[in-house]
């Protein structure tokens, strides 16, 4: 056994005795597939091609929408608010349960949510500012600074259902889904405004999160449910999608007339509902599988640097994306997305997304921490003497 094996084991050994034991290691393995699952799902259907000085964004599945299917195994949101909605409702009963008031129970969640966004704003109106003063192309800068700071949108939506907490802690999945479906009747089948579809932003993911509370309430135990959430959903999805005209992309396309994410669709959320219940149906076999000390010590480095690898997986794209036009346009990181031999490149690419993002994590992952004031790890226990190492995990 190699050096590096040995040390490798060990530094897991010594995480999964960190880890409390009464702590549901499920929750935290799909809580990072679905953060994984948006990193890879934008690194792999998001394009920067550079058209003389321009950069614009595009997506090879505008020009190759037969790779739909790719968006139906990396659009995770969904899991992520069933997780989302499961811990935050856990976390409120504990709260009370301790005598801890709602306001400091949602403080202590809302800066754990949002510290860690101070740097990325900080760092991209630096960008911004460079870029507008040394005479870069406006469109070029509007591109990369939506692209920077898309994934936004879904920290505001989770930080209001986490707010709202209290309110939808029993409420039931179908009232919102209700509502979802009742808006997209009323704008594809009676012609109203497209703006109604906003409605949709909060409801569509309140079903999900809903679904969460629903878990912690002890409701979601029988398998059955699990099976009937996955077949259910799957069916809708697809006949929405072959009978109804809804995309079958489950993310944005470029110049598409209509989106299923933005805002979320009826098909976007009976999509997410078959993701919850595979999701549900895994948990038992991911309790099992996080026993293991060195897949465990990988789910936990995400958890620990989640939102470090949500907000700043697109910057990573993107330092990548201009530190390679210094050797011209190259394929599957300036190229039209247009073609297997880009998609060939890109995949290719992806160790370098990852290398650029540790660089990432390695500089701000202490904001995850509180600003960089460290802060007390809630996957392991860091008050152990013999666990120095773990907090640096």
């Amino acid at each position: 056994m190699s050096r590096l094996t040995t040390a490798v084991r060990d530094a897991a050994g010594r995480v999964d005795a960190a880890t409390p034991d009464h702590r549901d290691r499920a929750v935290d393995a799909l809580r990072a597939c679905a953060v994984l699952g948006v990193v890879l799902g934008h690194w792999l259907v998001t394009a920067l091609v550079a058209d003389g000085r321009t950069l614009h964004t595009a997506s090879p599945l505008q020009h190759l929408p037969w790779l739909a299917p790719v968006s139906w195994a990396f659009q995770t949101l969904a899991v992520f608010f069933l997780v989302g909605g499961h811990v935050a409702t856990r976390g409120y009963a504990s709260a009370r349960a301790r005598g801890i008031p709602y306001h400091r129970w949602l403080h202590g969640r809302l800066a754990r949510l949002f510290t860690p966004v101070a740097a990325v704003l900080a760092l991209w109106t630096v960008v911004t500012t460079v870029l507008l003063l040394s005479g870069a192309e406006y469109a070029t800068t509007r591109a990369l600074v939506k692209l920077a700071l898309s994934p936004m949108w879904f920290l505001l939506v989770f930080a209001a259902l986490t707010a709202a907490t209290p309110l939808v802690a029993r409420l039931h999945p179908l009232w919102p889904l209700a509502v979802v479906l009742h808006v997209d009747l009323l704008r594809f089948g009676l012609g109203a405004p497209d703006r109604l579809g906003w409605l949709n932003l909060a409801a569509g993911w309140l079903v999900p999160y809903t679904l969460g509370a629903a878990w912690t309430r002890g409701e979601l135990e029988r398998r059955r449910t699990g099976w009937v959430l996955l077949l259910s959903g799957t069916a809708v999805t697809a006949a929405l999608v072959a009978w109804a005209g809804y995309p079958a992309s489950m993310v944005g396309v470029p110049g598409a007339g209509v989106s299923n994410l933005n805002p979320p669709t009826l098909a976007a959320v009976t999509f997410g509902l078959a993701q919850c219940g595979l999701a549900l149906l895994l948990r038992d076999r991911l309790r099992t599988a996080m026993r293991r000390p060195v897949a465990w010590a990988a789910v936990a480095l995400v958890n620990l640097s989640a939102m470090t690898l949500f907000l700043w997986h697109q910057t990573a794209l993107m330092a990548t994306t201009a530190t390679g036009l210094v050797a011209g346009r190259l394929p599957g990181l300036h190229t039209v997305p247009d073609g297997l031999g880009w998609i060939a490149a890109r995949l290719l690419w992806l160790p370098v997304f990852v290398l650029a993002l540790a660089v990432c994590r390695a500089a701000f992952r202490s904001w995850e921490r509180g600003g960089g004031h460290g802060g007390r790890s809630r996957v392991v226990r860091t008050h152990r003497p013999t666990t120095k190492d773990v907090r640096h995990v």
